[in-house]
């Protein structure tokens, strides 16, 4: 059977538009206002219940779906699809205080309490049993109800419990990951520091210790914890497929989170969904953005996925919370849909006017719908109405950037060469150039079929398996490009270091080899070949070339920085340092040329992102400063009507979704003006 999807929701409805709708927080008489202003809006889609377990279940047993029957009536009268939510992230008081073995435990052996959210122990059979029990009762009575569209299960999840019953669900779990205890040993390596465990019983998780805990049982831990989460996830989710075997399951992701490994999440979700508030301080936050959509398009496989939060504009979490300037809500959402969204929803719908997200914006805010933002917000939802045909659109790549979370595990452990070492800005740095060229990039898992990439970029990937390092040679030996960051193929899965010259696994195909890792205070000076300089830092190695040309050396001794290797049909990259933004861009460069991958402009402007979905161009100008950029081809923009031969002017914050003109267009003129 195949399994519903994103476009079982945007078949008849197009792109999905809303947020999170909290109703239990309002007076029901305030619900006939929500359903009136959420229609004049172009509201579509709403997600409910995420936190409602005690208005459902007010005491052990009780049930109360009064309310909401009668808030997916009101939504389906008013045509607005439900993504109902199962309110298992957030347990009600009485379960923590009746049964406080429910509660998480800290690594200090701290139980933390009841009265924020997300205070469950993801191991308590208790906390399992209540969970399931208040499921299915939500799945058998909303079964059916013409306003389900999509099941939501938990929130956010991230939690980590080092309690009791974790450690034996720990213990379990390397059961069965290992056999036996004599198999643990070798795998964690406890001859050293004499760590050897003679019982199972003896065997906890990593709690707080007077020193460096084994880097080995850490790794574990991490694949355990997330893990767990999982399989909590799918219990709530086989349970509604049992019930409403036709309608998606999803869980909302948080980007480059690191507790819990999404690629093998992402497997088990009918839809992906993601949580993302971009920092409007950080003038890199466009191109941050942009690598978090990028990677949820991988998480889908390269299909469409679904914005579950943003901000409508200022959070409430950071120090400091300004507001989002006119134009930005609409330039980040679409951002989104040019680069796979095929929804794009908020937290939340009105804003909450107690409790800790009070201050935190809305689509509604506590100033009422006849306000600049609430009207931003009816704006945007006509628009995207003219976006429709975008929807299920596939977003090309010829360029793949490899991301593995248990690598990211492995290398971030204590006791390394630098602390200082970042796998997420690591794969940023690398990321940012291809970004600022208009060169679109998948994110993909160490296990992926590269042989649709013409270029596969490896920023970092510390831990990598034997068969993933050999898929890696192949592909270059076939005609790839593959260029490989500094301290990738060091450990293997056990996180154990691989002995002989570094990196072990990709020596043959880098056609170099180091022998000590060297990282240094302040910058490093290096010299392109017959070229220029520039610098790196934080990092170097000592490496020598076996084969490789070197095609940039370290300017004081003249030994290898970067190096170039042909081998087979295809050409290897291995950077041996930390090089500054310009050289990247520059190496960068260079590894497209040996792929013979273009960027999507004929001129890249600095601030303006350029992205195809399906036979629609996206251009939206991040910047402070009306941009005129020249286009490929003519085009008409979808947003406006216009049509244009050369150029279009974008002003800051502009956005221009361009497609060829049909024949019944007019003709185009020299530019398109697009403003706000």
């Amino acid at each position: 059977m195949t399994r519903p999807g994103l476009h079982t929701l945007t078949g008849g409805r197009g792109l999905l538009f809303g947020g999170d709708y909290n109703p239990e927080q309002w007076p029901e008489h305030v619900w006939a206002e929500d359903a009136e202003l959420m229609r004049a809006a172009g509201v579509n889609l709403v997600t409910v219940g995420v936190f409602s377990w005690a208005r459902i279940e007010p005491e052990p047993g009780a049930r109360d779906f009064a309310w909401l029957d009668r808030v997916l009536d009101l939504m389906d009268e008013s045509g607005i699809a439900v993504d109902l939510a199962t309110p298992t992230a957030s347990p009600p008081p009485w379960l923590g205080h009746r049964r406080p073995e429910t509660l998480p435990v800290d690594e200090s052996g701290h139980r933390l309490w009841y009265g924020s959210r997300n205070q469950f122990c993801p191991s308590s059979p208790v906390y399992r049993e209540h969970a399931l029990a208040l499921v299915e009762d939500l799945a058998t009575r909303y079964a059916g109800h013409p306003a389900l569209a999509l099941w939501h299960v938990g929130n956010e999840y991230g939690q980590v419990c080092h309690c009791d019953e974790s450690a034996e669900a720990f213990r379990t779990w390397l059961k069965a990951r290992y056999g036996d205890l004599d198999a643990l040993n070798e795998a964690w390596g406890t001859t050293f520091w004499s760590q050897r465990y003679g019982d199972w019983a003896e065997v906890v998780t990593p709690r707080r210790a007077p020193y460096i805990i084994n880097p080995s049982q850490q790794l574990d831990w991490r694949r355990f914890c997330s893990d767990a989460l999982l399989d909590h996830f799918r219990a709530e989710r086989d349970l509604l497929r049992r019930h409403t075997p036709d309608i998606p399951v999803t869980t909302n992701f948080m980007g480059l989170f690191k507790p819990v490994d999404a690629w093998s999440w992402a497997r088990e979700e009918d839809v992906v969904s993601n949580d993302h508030y971009p920092d409007p301080a950080d003038p890199l936050a466009p191109a941050r953005t942009a690598l978090t959509h990028d990677l949820m398009r991988g998480l889908a496989g390269g299909g469409p996925w679904l914005l579950m939060e943003q901000a409508a504009s200022a959070v409430n979490w950071r120090p400091h919370n300004p507001p989002k300037p006119p134009g930005r809500l609409r330039l980040e959402s679409l951002q989104a849909v040019a680069r796979g969204a095929d929804g794009l929803c908020y937290f939340q719908w009105r804003a909450s006017r107690f409790g800790a997200e009070r201050f935190h914006s809305a689509m509604l805010p506590h100033a009422g719908p006849d306000t600049r933002l609430h009207a931003e917000i009816r704006a945007h939802g006509r628009e995207l109405r003219e976006l429709a045909r975008v929807a299920g659109r596939p977003v090309p790549a010829r360029v793949a950037m490899v991301f593995d979370w248990p690598s990211w595990w492995a290398l971030e452990e204590r006791g390394r060469p630098s602390d200082r070492l970042n796998a997420v800005e690591q794969l940023f740095s690398y990321y940012l150039p291809f970004w600022e060229r208009g060169v679109t990039v998948d994110l993909v898992p160490p296990s992926a079929d590269l042989t649709g990439y013409a270029l596969v970029v490896v920023p970092n990937l510390f831990l990598v398996s034997d068969a993933d390092a050999g898929a890696m040679t192949a592909y270059v030996h076939g005609g790839g490009v593959l260029v490989v960051g500094p301290f990738s193929g060091i450990v293997d899965p056990r996180a154990h270091v691989r002995t002989g010259r570094f990196p072990a696994p990709l020596r043959a195909v880098l056609g170099a080899s180091g022998e000590e890792w060297q990282p240094v205070e302040g910058p490093v000076r290096c010299r392109w070949a017959g070229g220029a300089e520039f610098d790196a830092h934080t990092w170097t190695e000592l490496v020598a070339a076996e084969g490789a040309e070197t095609v940039a050396a370290f300017a004081g001794d003249g030994r290898p920085a970067v190096l170039r290797h042909r081998a087979g049909e295809g050409v290897a990259w291995y950077v041996a340092t930390m090089p500054e933004p310009d050289a990247l861009g520059e190496l960068a460069e260079r590894a497209l040329a040996d792929a013979g991958v273009d960027g999507i402009l004929p001129e890249p402007r600095h601030g303006v992102e350029a992205v195809r979905r399906g036979e629609i161009l996206f251009l939206l100008n991040h910047g402070t400063e009306t941009v005129r950029v020249p286009l490929p081809r003519p085009a008409t923009d979808l947003l406006t009507g216009s049509a244009a031969d050369g150029h279009v002017v974008l002003a800051p914050r502009a956005v221009a979704a361009l497609v060829e003109p049909s024949p019944q267009t007019p003709p185009p003129g020299d530019d398109i003006e697009i403003t706000l």
